[in-house]
């Protein structure tokens, strides 16, 4: 996670340094900020006249925000911010005597319920969770969902997963892949149920939540000032059937790096753009259907079958062309 740490006072301040050196251990990215007049503190921190101001800046640019102090102050920071569970980033508190570490925001789908549990077992306390699935000892379809990459494609029905399990409602569960049954969930017949799945409609369950791994990789080339509608309607009947939320990354050649319909593709589904040189396209590993006409243009004879490959995935779909657009699909490790 990229973390936002600061603090109010002087003990605060040491806590939230430790806190960033044994998060940082753990391979989180971290980051502090404080007063002017924690600076000997804090050396190096970024230093803010507004706390308010802060956390709203680092709202869209972190993944984690973590106040040292009193939750009331850590409450008011963010209050002007606060949107969606689904996008707000996670917002822990703990005391700057590491006593209590509080789960604001995002307990679940943003991870503060993980870092606040991470926070208390590094200075010592307790993690205060209170979302209703922990406190039950529950399953809690969001954070499985996130801790195993699949999209949640309706909010309606995950909340009502959780308020079925509360009720002691029997939830189903169903995978396309080879899946253990989450404990709490059963695998038979049942009115509202959990799908892994790829695919975009329908569903074993009268109400199907379907959650969707992100298992794909695309290969995509494209002439020059092609629109993003032509490019998802390429991508959408190579994939008739699938949900593109299974998509995880868009690879292509270097030349197309700053093509703004490929650009604004993959903007609309939160997903990368990876861009490889014709040297490193040249050496995927595997048979591909070669073009005399892409060599000349890009020099190397097949840009979206091995872009889709260095992903690291294997070859699924080959080679689909339409609208100027190619295509090919490359399945993921662990599908």
């Amino acid at each position: 996670m990229n973390i936002a740490l600061t603090a109010f006072t002087r003990r605060g301040a040491a806590l939230a340094k430790a806190l960033a050196e044994a998060l940082e251990a753990d391979g989180h990215s971290c980051a502090l900020a404080c007063q002017e007049k924690l600076r000997d503190i804090l050396p190096g921190a970024e230093i803010y006249a507004s706390l308010g101001r802060w956390a709203g800046e680092q709202f869209s640019r972190r993944d984690a925000l973590l106040f040292v102090g009193a939750c009331g102050i850590a409450v008011r920071a963010i209050a002007p911010y606060v949107k969606d569970k689904f996008t707000d980033p996670a917002v822990v508190c703990v005391d700057e005597g590491g006593r209590f570490a509080v789960p604001l925001l995002s307990g679940h789908v943003g991870g503060a319920n993980d870092l606040a549990r991470r926070t208390a077992a590094i200075t010592g306390g307790q993690a205060a969770i209170s979302t209703a699935t922990d406190v039950n000892g529950l399953f809690a379809v969001d954070e499985w969902a996130v801790k195993n990459g699949f999209a949640i494609t309706d909010r309606q029905l995950a909340k009502a997963v959780s308020a079925a399990l509360l009720a002691g409602e029997k939830v189903g569960f169903a995978s396309d892949f080879a899946l253990e049954c989450p404990r709490g969930l059963w695998e038979g017949e049942a009115e509202l149920g959990v799908w892994v799945t790829c695919r975009g409609a329908g569903g074993p369950f009268p109400r199907t939540l379907r959650l969707v791994p992100r298992c794909l990789a695309l290969g995509v080339g494209c002439r020059r000032g092609t629109s993003e509608e032509a490019i998802r309607s390429a991508v959408e009947s190579v994939l008739a059937g699938w949900d593109l939320a299974s998509i995880r990354q868009v690879g292509t050649i270097d030349l197309k790096k700053d093509e703004p319909g490929l650009l604004a593709f993959c903007a609309s589904l939160g997903i990368p753009l990876v861009t490889y040189t014709a040297e490193e396209l040249q050496k995927a590993e595997g048979a591909f259907t070669s073009s005399d006409f892409v060599r000349s243009v890009t020099g190397v004879d097949n840009v979206c079958e091995r872009a889709a490959v260095l992903s690291g995935g294997r070859l699924t779909v080959p080679k689909q062309s339409g609208g100027g657009v190619t295509v090919a699909v490359a399945m993921l490790p662990g599908f």
